[in-house]
């Protein structure tokens, strides 16, 4: 059965998005071009930035997804990531709450595509 291996995020500059992600992710490219950019983030499976755009993408089509990263241990282990990643730079969408699956919460990179994070199902 097919499973999803690639995790691919539009963005606008190539070279500021990486940076952006390398720093919260704290992981480097293992590619890099001046419009894809792709991080190894599990044994085959990729995160990865584009800069490119479909010419058959609908326009009308609304585009809503969010970036998860989902971590180990309790909720301060969440909170300890939100506090990390604003004072980096992250631009906070909604700050830290419990939801039905754990504490959670919501920032935004440059170009405004959407990172959760939450605790491990």
């Amino acid at each position: 059965m097919p499973t999803p291996n690639l995790f691919l995020t539009c963005v606008r500059d190539a070279e500021a998005a990486t940076a952006f992600y390398s720093s919260l992710f704290e992981v480097e490219p293992t590619f890099t071009s001046p419009r894809y950019v792709a991080f190894d983030v599990a044994p085959g499976v990729a995160f990865a930035l584009w800069t490119g755009r479909s010419e058959h993408a609908v326009a009308s089509t609304p585009r809503t997804s969010e970036v998860g990263l989902m971590v180990p241990g309790p909720a301060s282990a969440v909170d300890e990531i939100f506090t990390r990643w604003v004072a980096q730079g992250a631009q906070v969408v909604q700050e830290p709450y419990d939801d039905v699956f754990g504490r959670t919460f919501v920032v935004a990179d440059p170009d405004g595509n959407l990172i959760r994070v939450s605790p491990t199902d």
